[in-house]
């Protein structure tokens, strides 16, 4: 992914001076834990940067359409993002506030220039289902002959052990516990 980045103009040194900021960034591939998810199209952005008097707060929003393997089926999924954009960065590192903890904010670049692409993955991130669906009904795939149960029933029958294969507990039938 492709640095996103935003220049703070003067105006915004002012304090309770507020601007707005759009754009789009080409995502590519994602990785979120086990999931990959490809974005074909670029995501949309949007930060408002508020000056709160020795800091700027940056809030907004990121909208993507990504697709990854369905976690039932396998078959591909359409996953739409909306995350949150969330951001604090100190302007001068002289007479901050003392009680933030050092992750809780970052320090304003001396070029003025604040990147946005780990506060837009972050936001993903956290949009991220943590079983991406291709449908929110989806049967998955039998466990015995791997047919996808969404496309129709398999051929599978109980006495090919279908009923075992889909109940983990079931080798605990057999334990004799007398």
């Amino acid at each position: 992914m492709e640095p996103v980045k935003i220049h703070i103009p003067s105006e915004l040194f002012e304090p309770a001076e507020t601007q707005t900021f759009r754009g789009t960034a080409e995502l590519g591939v994602v990785t979120v834990g086990a999931d990959e998810y490809c974005f074909a199209e670029p995501c949309t952005w949007e930060v408002e940067v508020t000056n709160t008097g020795g800091a700027l707060l940056l809030r907004g929003s990121v909208q993507a359409e990504g697709v990854c393997a369905c976690s039932r089926c396998l078959e591909e999924a359409s996953i739409s993002f909306d995350g949150a954009i969330e951001g604090y960065f100190v302007i001068s590192a002289e007479g901050h506030d003392d009680e933030l903890e050092e992750d809780e904010f970052s320090l304003l670049p001396e070029d003025h220039d604040i990147d946005l692409t780990p506060l837009i993955l972050q936001g993903l991130l956290l949009d991220a289902p943590a079983q991406p669906l291709c449908q929110e009904g989806c049967k998955g795939i039998c466990p015995q002959c791997g047919c996808n149960l969404n496309e129709g029933e398999c051929n599978c029958t109980e006495e090919d052990g279908f009923a075992d294969a889909a109940n983990p507990f079931a080798i605990l039938k057999d334990l004799d516990l007398s």
